[in-house]
């Protein structure tokens, strides 16, 4: 078994990055077996529990108040509609399941105050819960971590060089104190990208580097693919070849052999056939639910149908073992 690694050069994983596509698919595959059960998926969930009037200017997001998307404002979620939407998503497979806020940063109060009792009554279901919601402070994160927080999700999106073309009202660095904050406080650490935004290869492997230099590795590793929003500075663009996204995939599986690799937004324009390459790539996660966050997802009726083909069977989070019966069924077979 391969030596997790935290000191991969720039060079090294272009080298993989750029590898034939079928010596790169075995390589992460074997790697992807010594570490994890083969054919088995995590079904997570995400929900937004406060929607738009964001004040970051992140040119892919429909939430952001600098861009006119047609996408209504809605305040925060009240407990109770939470909890029956993670109960929703149990039922459906769902052994994760995170909440999204459009916030720069927490600001104690009122609201955060709700947001830790969501956390509370969420993980005292069994379920890995997770939030995102901007930036942290050192004492924020202790009180989501007390209040039950398994994971927290900060993405850093891009590489550090292409990320100024992306955002402005947020540094790169911003992005990488926040997942410091969240290590400190012993929460699992969610972070990855977004592909398609206009990257180049050489991005690619920067931010892949980024992700392999984190002591220790993010235990989840998000890999999305932009969806275009019209009202967004990038409405208009094309989509991102599926073998792009497998390569990075296998790259992150091989760089990161511990962690699980999340296949993420974008996933309703790939077919069956680009979902099991992912799967055989090292990916060991979907999102489920017809939405995500403000996004259309994949519908449910076809991931059901795609973990029968594929014979996938659902995975069981940490915390869903810990409480037998958390896992429930594959999403969409009752």
């Amino acid at each position: 078994m391969n030596a997790v690694r935290m000191d991969w050069s720039r060079e090294e994983i272009s080298g993989i990055f750029h590898s034939p596509v079928m010596d790169l698919l075995h390589r992460a595959h074997t790697v992807y077996r010594e570490n994890f059960q083969a054919g088995e998926v995590q079904v997570s969930s995400l929900l937004s529990i406060k929607t738009g009037g964001c004040p970051e200017d992140c040119a892919y997001c429909t939430q952001s108040a600098h861009y006119d998307t047609g996408t209504p404002g809605q305040s925060l979620l009240s407990v109770a509609e939470v909890m029956r939407k993670a109960a929703e998503a149990k039922a459906l497979g769902a052994t994760r399941f995170c909440m999204g806020a459009a916030w720069r940063q927490v600001r104690d109060g009122d609201e955060f105050d709700q947001v830790l009792r969501m956390v509370r009554e969420v993980s005292g279901m069994g379920m890995e819960t997770c939030c995102t919601l901007g930036m942290l402070t050192e004492e924020q994160a202790r009180r989501l971590k007390s209040a039950g927080l398994y994971a927290y999700n900060h993405n850093i999106d891009t590489s550090e060089a292409f990320y100024g073309k992306i955002i402005s009202t947020r540094t790169y660095q911003d992005r990488i104190r926040t997942i410091e904050v969240v290590r400190k406080a012993g929460i699992t650490v969610c972070t990855g990208v977004i592909l398609g935004m206009g990257e180049t290869d050489e991005d690619r492997v920067a931010f892949l580097h980024q992700l392999a230099m984190l002591d220790p590795h993010a235990e989840s590793v998000t890999v999305n693919c932009l969806i275009p929003a019209q009202g967004t500075p990038l409405q208009d663009r094309p989509p991102i070849s599926p073998i792009l996204l497998v390569r990075v995939i296998a790259t992150a599986r091989i760089l990161m052999p511990h962690s699980m690799v999340r296949l993420s937004a974008g996933r309703q324009g790939l077919s069956p056939e680009s979902h099991l390459l992912c799967f055989y790539a090292g990916a060991n996660s979907i999102f489920a639910g017809e939405r995500l966050l403000t996004a259309p997802n994949r519908e449910v009726s076809a991931d059901g149908a795609m973990f029968e083909e594929f014979d996938l069977k659902v995975m069981a989070g940490d915390l869903a073992r810990a409480h037998p019966g958390g896992a429930g069924s594959p999403a969409g077979r009752g």
